[in-house]
């Protein structure tokens, strides 16, 4: 038994015979009532200012990769833990902490989750739980902000550079965020945002390769700020993208997200996409515990040390039943 499941809480039945955390939420439950309106789609508003920002980003970040011969071990090895720790704001933070409530915190766990999130710099914590659970609630429809339907580019960075449909708009301020706006973390992260993303995304990852070993600032902003921020972004991106589209679906054929192996690594154990979308309260996203899944090892240690508690788990009888009933076939207990 791993350390988050001696403080799992006990389950409570569904109407629809699933067992779930007894506090789970309900706003990340899909919501099969919503009809989108028939008639012509809104006309595409493209934000160009949103277009130049994301292309200048990925040229950067091509150059950067083209002079990695040139950083020193130390600034690569330095690298990859700012890809680690700006990952995890997003995965352990914004996602299954906040966006989901799949566990607990402790103020100093959700104060440097939130610093993670603000390296990550992929909108604040508040915004990006309210978008994710109109994903969940609304997913693959008109009001799903990065709707897989419309193909594969718009859900991976597409929706980013046009104007949201007009749906996305209206069910995000119906949805229930009352324990987002209770949280004096989030909303200090989200007062301070902008200086937040200054210093954490790209000054503190530029300057420490520079002050403690001699690096250059310019390999240090392009390669550990740069190149490690555009990295992180296409990682969660595909979890809209290629997790929706590619991989298998054991859990619900039903549904749209996919299994994807690709999506699991490069994004620290998000990639368990279908399991996600059919139980979106279990804290691991995936039955198969520490498996390529990096977020999980790591809540699973901030509950050893007494940082986390309270994790949702979905139990082993439920999954089984649920990929018998809607599965693909394709289940598999490893």
């Amino acid at each position: 038994m791993t350390e988050a499941e001696k403080h799992s809480t006990k389950p409570a039945r569904q109407a629809n015979g699933d067992v779930v955390a007894e506090t789970s939420a309900v706003e990340d439950v899909f919501d099969d009532t919503y009809k989108e309106k028939e008639g012509p789609k809104p006309p595409l508003k493209i934000v160009w200012k949103n277009v130049i920002l994301m292309s200048g980003l990925h040229i950067a970040a091509l150059y950067g990769f083209i002079i990695i011969p040139s950083a020193s071990i130390l600034t690569l090895v330095w690298s990859v833990f700012c890809f680690l720790v700006s990952a995890l704001g997003v995965t352990a933070g914004a996602h299954r902490l906040w966006s989901h409530r799949s566990y607990k915190a402790s103020l100093p766990l959700r104060i440097f989750l939130a610093i993670a999130n603000s390296m990550a710099f992929q909108n604040d914590i508040f915004e990006w739980a309210r978008d994710h659970r109109v994903h969940h609630k609304y997913s693959e429809t008109d009001a799903d902000p990065h709707n897989a339907v419309r193909g594969f580019f718009f859900s991976h960075i597409g929706w980013l550079l046009v104007r949201k449909h007009p749906d996305v708009i209206e069910k995000g301020r119906k949805l229930e965020l009352s324990d987002l706006k209770a949280d004096k973390v989030v909303m200090f992260q989200r007062k301070y945002y902008k200086p937040s993303v200054l210093v954490m995304c790209f000054f503190i990852p530029m300057w420490v390769p520079w002050y403690f070993w001699g690096e250059s600032l310019w390999v240090g902003y392009f390669i550990p700020a740069l190149l490690r921020y555009t990295l992180v972004l296409n990682a969660t991106w595909l979890v809209n993208s290629a997790a929706h589209m590619w991989g298998n679906r054991p859990y619900d054929q039903n549904i749209n997200p996919r299994e994807n192996k690709f999506v699991t690594f490069s994004a620290i154990g998000e990639g368990f996409h279908n399991y996600h979308h059919t139980f979106p309260y279990d804290y691991a996203t995936s039955e198969f515990g520490w498996k390529l899944n990096l977020t999980t090892c790591f809540i699973d240690f901030m509950c050893f040390l007494g940082l986390a508690r309270d994790c949702k788990r979905v139990s082993r009888e439920l999954v089984l039943a649920r990929a018998q009933r809607t599965g693909d076939g394709s289940h598999r207990t490893g």
